[in-house]
């Protein structure tokens, strides 16, 4: 570039050079310099307007066509532009790509500015915070998210590397935030959904807690009558008597590791079993002989009503795990002479179990967690008809071994209803289609 400016001046001085002697030889020295001055910066204005019209036009048009000092300026200028465009293209493909991975995340992922002001977030922050573009672009996160730990958090009063604190719009969820420095003073802000977490950890601390109880109430019982035979020398019907209460404590015991144990199985073993068909209409009506042996002083009215023509394909042990638990929670918990109706039959959505009673029937809030481990509604009542908080939770992973689904319909002072959905392809016809009902109403 320095040639290039020695060589139009150069150019510019040679040809003043010239029409200053040709101004001497004719006598017009000041008129000729005059004219070809004016001619020199009339050249120089017409490629100021060349450019700046260039320059208007858009980084796409290609330069003006120019000699010397010009022609050099704007093809630099263009090459610059070229390069220019190169390192936006290569800088927008890069924020795509951080924008398309951010956006992949299945957590919240805030950009704060410098100021602390929100200046970009992805897909899942958006539905998290329920954020809106353009309002939202500048806002504070402290008037979004307004919580006493997360602006004590924020403002970098605590030491803690991130925080738990309840959704701002909606109690129920909760959502970890956490705040990670980078660049010069800016702030990356992560946020996920661990009300799921949270609930997870809940119930492993209620198994533990309930498990521990379930355990210690019989072996207390046991370890008690156990110290008091040894201590002293009880009589026949003293013995007898606390052999009869070691023994059903230790029945109980037995009951709660077996549960555990087919509980266990459910949930880890992959359902390879082999599946036969199983006469579900027979199994139903011994189990309703034995609700009413169990049903005993309460006298309650069992009615079964089941076709005996709809067969099922699934494993009998399973199935009898789920009719049972099902049927034995309905006499526990219908008071005396109530009405459980047991129902089997078919239709185009497949076949269904279904057990109504007429209980007391369960508040809304609590269905949801019914199928929990050791979730009991009324735990002085449970622990007086001795189940071992398993029943439901076992039927709800014996049904998705059968790929079906469990359904639970409850209202206050109106009974209960348990519903086992089985898909259509696992139902058997042995015959025409009958209707047979067992028991009285």
């Amino acid at each position: 570039m320095q040639y290039s400016w020695f060589k139009e001046l150069s150019r510019f001085l040679w040809f003043g050079l010239v029409v200053a002697v040709l101004g001497l030889m004719l006598g017009h020295l000041t008129l000729l310099l005059l004219l070809y001055t004016l001619g020199y910066l009339a050249w120089y204005f017409y490629n100021l307007k060349q450019i700046e019209h260039w320059l208007h036009k858009g980084k796409k048009s290609p330069p003006p066509q120019a000699k010397g000092l010009w022609g050099e300026m704007f093809n630099g200028i263009y090459r610059l532009q070229q390069r220019s465009r190169k390192r936006n293209k290569r800088l927008v493909k890069f924020l795509n790509r951080f924008r398309e991975t951010t956006g992949a995340l299945p957590y919240g992922v805030i950009v704060l500015r410098e100021q602390g002001d929100i200046e970009w977030w992805n897909e899942a922050a958006q539905k998290l915070l329920e954020l809106k573009y353009p309002q939202d672009v500048g806002q504070r996160m402290g008037n979004l998210i307004r919580h006493p730990r997360f602006n004590a958090y924020i403002h970098g009063k605590t030491d803690e590397p991130d925080i738990d604190i309840p959704s701002p719009f909606d109690d129920q969820q909760i959502l970890n935030v956490r705040i990670i420095p980078y660049g010069k003073n800016q702030r990356l802000v992560t946020i996920r959904d661990v009300t799921l977490i949270q609930q997870v950890e809940q119930m492993r601390r209620d198994f533990v807690a309930n498990i521990s109880h379930e355990l210690r109430t019989p072996l207390t019982v046991l370890s008690g009558y156990v110290e008091n035979l040894l201590e002293h020398q009880p009589d026949e019907a003293t013995l007898q008597h606390a052999l009869n209460l070691m023994s059903q404590q230790t029945r109980r015991m037995q009951h709660l590791t077996e549960d555990l144990m087919l509980l266990s199985s459910l949930e880890n073993d992959p359902a390879t079993i082999k599946r036969e068909v199983v006469n579900v209409a027979h199994m139903l009506a011994g189990l309703r002989e034995q609700a009413e042996v169990l049903s005993g002083d309460k006298n309650h009215a069992i009615v079964l009503e089941a076709d005996d023509n709809v067969q099922l394909r699934g494993n009998p042990k399973e199935l009898d795990s789920i009719f049972t638990n099902l049927v034995v929670n309905a006499v526990n918990y219908t008071p005396e002479k109530g009405r459980i109706r047991i129902c089997w039959y078919a239709d185009e959505a497949g076949a269904h179990f279904e057990v109504h009673d007429t209980g007391t029937g369960i508040a809304s809030h609590h269905l949801h967690r019914l199928t929990e481990r050791f979730y009991r509604v009324d735990l002085a009542r449970s622990r007086e008809t001795g189940g071992s908080g398993l029943g439901l939770a076992i039927v709800k992973h014996a049904m998705q071994q059968s790929q079906g689904k469990l359904r639970i319909k409850s209202e206050l002072g109106r009974g209960s209803s348990f519903i086992c959905d089985f898909p259509a392809h696992l139902v058997v016809y042995k015959g025409p289609e009958s209707s047979k009902t067992i028991g009285s109403a």
